[in-house]
């Protein structure tokens, strides 16, 4: 290539561009361009690629006249000889046609002199000049004008702690509000001034006092240069009702919302507290009681810190059973054995404590956008993967076959496809009394919530009805009425703790528990994703206190950060009392919401009802059948698979068959081999495709529109639309340049300037004559950013 130009971003990568609205008139805030009007107006994109000299800048193209649009250089604004702000020649109120912070945008330090060219784009980004002004009149002038981006007059601090740690603690702990309080060397207490030891921190770290203190500039974080600027008081108590919501919805909870949140929590109760010693008792493999304790920590943790005030958290079905596979796991390594109760319970705690572990570091280290890792296929190929194997299992205990499936070798821990056989082979021993219980509980279920889903749009009070609830009273009461575990029915008996006390802990990261950290690891760390996906559809669609017309709590904002740190916490407690994982339900929130919860008291009713329940209730569920449990559980699997239909005649239709692939691979290799090989092959294939996607460079060859001047447009998209300009190669590059999509940058370039293209194949050779590429122009508009790997490519890209 002969020649390479390199044109500069419309639009300062850090600031908003006002080059698409830009009014005829220039003569208001001139200072704000003078200083680097280019000597040529645009000649692409409206950006500027400035000559060597005025007489290459004569010779340009015919094609690329100046437009009319672009104003004369308007006369140089100095800075440091500006002393009156009377002489502006802008309005000191924003301008209703030019935005406000035009006048923050692109002064900066140019070596050369006020009225020569200088040979910078029109609107890249600038360094402030050096002011002998003090931070109160900074901070004033920048109020005069509205701003409140990033980079208030030099004031924050993009790298150092806030960039580290954020606002919140660099504010905090390291700021000059620090919590600590350090004192400087004239004594006082955090004025900001230097001497400090929070001071020689925030100096170290890109802070620092002002001069008094040796530290050099005084700097602060944008939010504490707004909350200043504009008198918001007690920056530290901020944070903390930040972090911390139950601070600030006790403070508008009312004795209006008692009776639905109260309501609420009783209906839920009725559901689910069946349902919790379901999934310990047959997903778990653990006592029956652990799933209970998943209700008394859990949801009252979370209605402390969690930002969705009607989410409800507690155990789900897919978090059990992931679950059950390492304590399956364990007994299979002779780690534990089927009737160690009290090994098997602490295995489960460590698996909820780790992923309570892992998720709380996520929301330390701000990760809230993990629930966009997971494709849409994964999750329906797995989900309903899941629920088609607790499908399965559940049948061995509903048909009462489970005694012989232990004396069945490798079917217990087998996988759907061995279970699905022993069933075939061995359904002429199945117990009748079990069947006809659990199949009629399983009928009744499916009916009443049918009827419910129709019948609720017109009479929503029947969202009130407790079905399962009866369900449950009704079979313990036939059971001990007629006898029914003498005629070989099983019960679930005594329900208590593997230790004897109510409420048993045990920290689940003792060293003595390190054996099961293998096993546990990538289950906890599926488990802690697959449950923060849940949680946040469910967040997300009841929102958080955003309260229409005063109904319900106000100002709650949702945070996927806060919510990860608030579920780890909840599920790092649950794990010191070996109880399941719990996480958000979308359809338990509906539940709390449709019966009256307004606020996070509903979730603190619901933990307190659970208590009472285990100090007092628990003997009354002795004649519980375990087949209605197992029913309970089936309705769950079959709500799991229902929806996969829907999704599979979608993905037909738009005939996304990588997509279909995907589900497919995930369901079968769930089935026919064993849950762990389905999650390695989801999670393996899912986060392929996102590299892929990342590491792929997105750049386009430009035509130039006929009978137009200054427009381009995709070669590639409209080959017929557009011509080509004589001996140039345009290069449009609309993304930002990273590591990870540089390393085939070259190579794509190479194509284009071989092939004119990038779609085709390095065999094919050369096709686009050299003197169509004797001047290369790269177009980076889109390049937002630019980290040092990628600067070196382009280099490189440049020197060639």
């Amino acid at each position: 290539m002969n020649g390479v130009n390199i044109v500069e971003p419309a639009s300062a990568p850090t600031a908003m561009s006002p080059s698409d609205s830009r009014p005829s008139t220039p003569h208001t805030h001139s200072h704000s361009r003078s200083l680097h009007q280019p000597s040529t107006p645009s000649r692409l994109k409206h950006s500027h690629a400035p000559g060597t000299s005025p007489q290459e800048d004569a010779q340009s193209p015919p094609f690329a006249t100046p437009s009319s649009r672009f104003p004369p250089p308007l006369k140089p604004f100095n800075y440091d000889q500006h002393t009156d702000p009377a002489e502006d020649n802008f309005p000191t109120s924003p301008s209703p046609l030019r935005p406000s912070y035009w006048r923050n945008y692109s002064t900066h330090n140019c070596s050369q002199s006020a009225g020569a060219p200088c040979d910078h784009g029109t609107f890249s980004p600038r360094v402030r000049p050096n002011r002998s002004t003090s931070v109160a009149s900074t901070l004033e002038e920048e109020s005069d004008n509205g701003f409140g981006g990033r980079y208030a007059r030099g004031q924050s601090i993009v790298g150092g702690v806030n960039g580290i740690l954020g606002d919140a603690v660099g504010d905090t702990v390291f700021g000059d509000g620090n919590i600590f309080g350090g004192r400087n060397a004239a004594g006082s207490i955090g004025d900001g001034k230097g001497g400090g030891w929070s001071d020689c921190w925030s100096r170290w770290w890109g802070g620092g006092g002002d001069n008094k203190g040796g530290g050099g500039k005084k700097t602060m974080s944008t939010t504490r240069w707004l909350a200043k600027n504009h008198g918001v008081p007690n920056n530290r108590r901020m944070y903390l009702v930040y972090y911390f919501p139950f601070l600030q919805w006790v403070t508008q909870y009312r004795w209006s919302f008692f009776k639905g949140d109260l309501v609420a929590a009783l209906t839920m109760a009725s559901f689910y507290i069946p349902m919790s010693l379901s999934y310990a008792e047959n997903l778990g493999h653990i006592p029956a009681i652990n799933g209970l304790y998943s209700f008394v920590f859990n949801p009252f943790i979370y209605a402390l810190l969690g930002s969705c005030p009607q989410m409800v958290v507690g155990p789900e079905a897919a978090g059990s059973l992931l679950l059950g596979t390492v304590v399956k796991t364990s007994i299979e390594g002779g780690q534990s054995g089927d009737e160690d109760d009290a090994m098997n319970a602490r295995i489960a705690g460590v698996v909820t404590g780790m992923a309570g572990a892992v998720i709380f570091v996520a929301g330390l280290t701000r990760l809230g956008f993990l629930d966009s890792v997971l494709s849409r296929p994964f999750l329906r190929g797995f989900i309903s993967a899941i629920g088609f194997v607790i499908l399965v299992d559940q049948l061995i205990p509903e048909m009462g076959l489970t005694h012989l499936a232990k004396h069945a070798g490798g079917v217990s821990h087998g996988s759907s496809l061995d279970k699905i056989i022993f069933l075939v082979e061995n359904v002429q021993h199945s117990h009748g009394l079990t069947c006809a219980v659990a199949f009629g509980s399983f009928a009744v279920i499916m009916v009443c919530r049918e009827l419910k889903k129709r019948l609720q749009p017109r009479f929503p009070s029947v969202a009130y009805v407790p079905d399962r609830f009866m369900v449950v009273v009704l079979s313990a009461v036939f059971t001990w009425q007629f006898s029914w575990h003498d005629q070989g029915l099983e019960i679930l008996g005594d329900v208590r703790s593997s230790t004897g006390s109510p409420f048993p802990f045990r920290f689940p990261f003792l060293p003595t528990h390190m054996k099961h950290v293998r096993s546990a690891m990538s289950t906890s760390f599926l488990i802690a994703l697959l449950g923060f996906f849940e949680s946040s559809v469910a967040a997300k669609s009841l929102g958080g206190g955003e309260g229409k017309h005063g109904d319900g709590l106000q100002g709650i904002s949702l945070s996927a950060n806060r919510e990860l740190a608030a579920l780890g916490v909840a599920n790092i407690i649950g794990g010191c009392f070996m109880a399941l994982p719990a996480f958000g339900g979308y359809g338990r929130s509906k539940v709390n919401a449709s019966t009256g919860g307004k606020t996070p008291m509903s979730s603190i009713l619901l933990s307190i009802i659970t208590v009472i329940c285990i100090l007092f209730i628990l003997p009354y569920f002795y004649y519980l059948p375990k087949s209605v449990l197992s029913s309970m559980i089936s309705v769950v699997a079959y709500s799991l698979i229902e929806e996969a239909p829907h999704d599979i005649s979608f993905f037909l239709r738009l005939r996304a068959i990588p997509e279909l692939f995907l589900m497919s691979l995930i369901f079968l290799s769930t089935i026919f081999y064993s849950l762990s090989l389905g999650i390695a092959l989801g999670i393996g294939l899912s986060l392929l495709s996102v590299i892929r996607h990342a590491t792929k460079p997105r750049i386009q060859i430009l035509g130039k529109v006929p009978g137009t001047s200054t427009e381009f447009e995709n070669a590639e998209a409209s080959p017929g639309k557009v011509e080509f300009v004589d001996g140039c190669l345009i290069v449009k590059i609309p993304e930002p340049l990273t590591f990870a999509n540089t390393g085939d940058l070259k190579g794509r370039l190479r194509r284009l300037e071989l092939y004119g293209t990038t779609a085709a194949h390095p065999a094919l050779p050369r096709v686009r004559d050299q003197r169509h590429n004797r001047n290369v122009i790269f177009d980076i508009h889109g390049v937002t950013g630019l980290d040092g790997s990628g600067t070196q490519v382009l280099k490189e890209i440049v020197d060639g």
